[in-house]
């Protein structure tokens, strides 16, 4: 009896070496194929310079749709559809201008951005004295019989001690999220906010804000950190000097939009799912590189990689290309409520959304006991430099999918670059290197084929 035991002990550990060596034999040939082969590259190359910034209800947005349904049929996937999305649709108009006038210094142009979804200026433009101002407990205080009929300039910078860049644009961007709405309350006439940005530069960084609907609307802009820098000064000196701009955007009626989604069906379960995605819509200014045309082609890759290598899922493997992540996720809440219809049963979701450079690891949105069955295969991808599985955020388009029970997953990449281009004219395809972006796609590939062949139910 012991030594039949001992036999059993004996081959379970050969069978165990075995299969890890297998796995091992795969993923080599995942991240060999993604770093030998442009062809992801090209796709980017092509939605950033041919179509470029993609904004909700653009002729630029319709045509990533097109394209990157085509791209998927020409893999002759099992399955290539469009989910249709109603989105709003908000259009910047002519290049925005602006101008600081000092008793002191003179005048000067500087470098401005309207921010997603403000209402414009009148036609000659805003021109007003400027109060400084770094939170919004100094607004209340300062409160309307200071900043009546004033132009608010928020100055807070995102914070460079932070390591994490993601956590220093979250501790300053509620200003530019909710502060021509907080302004607007004292009796302020606009709103100047530092462009989220680490970077020392004169290029100004977009992003959506949002109204109270119950308030009045004032304009609101962004100002390149340098230009901030230079009005900061200007201030200290001259605290009547006058800002000047004007901005020409508007709405118009929303418009339908779509998803666009590309499957290989599983051999065993087709009827259960591992998403892979990324955001197909992008700020208007750029190309929308980074952000997120990157997560777009990874997710078409990971599909490309299996067919390449003639890996046979399980499971149905599907890119979701998410439309509307800027504005107000319409695309991620569409998706979400569908598959909740549709009763449809999710492996796993796995999301693109931190730009194309070089992976360090995923961030896990799922329970202590699925992320230590995971941290399994961790080995598996510390020799391509992937070490960080951790707890924590997945992304803003599969967040919707929380609490559906299965783990929702953020590729995680060394992002200390990342918000020098986020948002930004500067998010162009000559700022995404080959070999990092496709090191991200094989880290995801890997995942996508760990998770089929041992699925976490």
């Amino acid at each position: 009896m012991k030594k039949t035991v001992f036999f059993i002990v004996i081959i379970f550990s050969v069978l165990k070496i075995y299969s890890q060596e297998s796995d091992s034999a795969v993923i080599r040939s995942i991240f060999r194929e993604a770093l030998s082969n442009k062809t992801s590259y090209k796709n980017l190359e092509y939605l950033c310079t041919k179509i470029g910034g993609r904004i909700c209800g653009s002729p630029q947005a319709a045509a990533a749709v097109e394209w990157s349904k085509q791209v998927l049929q020409q893999m002759k996937l099992d399955t290539v559809y469009l989910q249709k999305v109603k989105v709003r649709h908000w259009d910047r108009g002519e290049k925005e201008t602006a101008s600081i006038s000092s008793k002191i210094y003179g005048s000067k142009d500087v470098n401005i951005c309207t921010l997603g979804e403000s209402v414009g200026t009148p036609i000659a433009g805003i021109t007003a004295e400027v109060i400084e101002v770094m939170n919004f407990d100094q607004l209340k205080k300062l409160g309307k019989k200071q900043l009546t009929g004033k132009i608010v300039f928020y100055n807070r910078e995102m914070d460079p001690k932070d390591y994490s860049t993601f956590d220093a644009y979250e501790s300053a961007v509620d200003q530019r999220f909710i502060g021509a709405t907080e302004a607007a309350k004292y009796g302020a006439v606009g709103v100047v906010v530092r462009s989220m940005s680490l970077a020392d530069d004169y290029i100004p960084h977009t992003g959506i804000m949002r109204y109270d609907t119950s308030g009045t609307n004032i304009p609101a802009v962004a100002i390149s950190t340098k230009d901030a820098d230079m009005l900061d000064e200007w201030l200290k000196d001259d605290y009547e000097l006058l800002f000047h701009f004007k901005t020409n955007c508007k709405f118009f009626p929303e418009t339908e939009s779509y998803n666009v989604i590309g499957e290989i069906k599983g051999s065993q379960f087709p009827d259960e799912i591992i998403a892979v995605g990324g955001h197909l819509d992008s700020w208007d200014i750029g190309q929308g590189a980074h952000d997120d045309g990157v997560g777009t082609v990874q997710s078409i890759e990971v599909l490309r990689l299996f067919k390449e290598l003639e890996i046979k899922p399980k499971h149905t493997i599907r890119a979701v290309l998410f439309m509307d992540e800027e504005s107000a996720q319409r695309g991620g809440k569409k998706y979400a409520a569908l598959a909740r219809v549709k009763k449809e049963k999710h492996i796993a979701a796995i999301e693109s959304d931190e730009g194309g450079f070089t992976p360090v690891g995923f961030s896990f949105d799922t329970s202590p006991d699925t992320l230590n069955m995971i941290n399994k295969w961790k080995s598996l991808f510390l020799p391509y430099g992937i070490y960080n599985f951790e707890k924590g955020y997945s992304g803003v388009d599969i967040h919707y999918l929380k609490g559906l029970g299965f783990p929702c997953i953020g590729l995680s990449t060394d992002s200390q670059r990342y918000f020098d281009y986020h948002h930004s004219a500067a998010d162009t395809f000559d700022k995404v290197n080959q070999r990092e972006m496709q090191l991200g796609s094989a880290a995801m590939a890997t995942l996508v084929y760990l998770l089929d062949k041992d699925a976490i139910k």
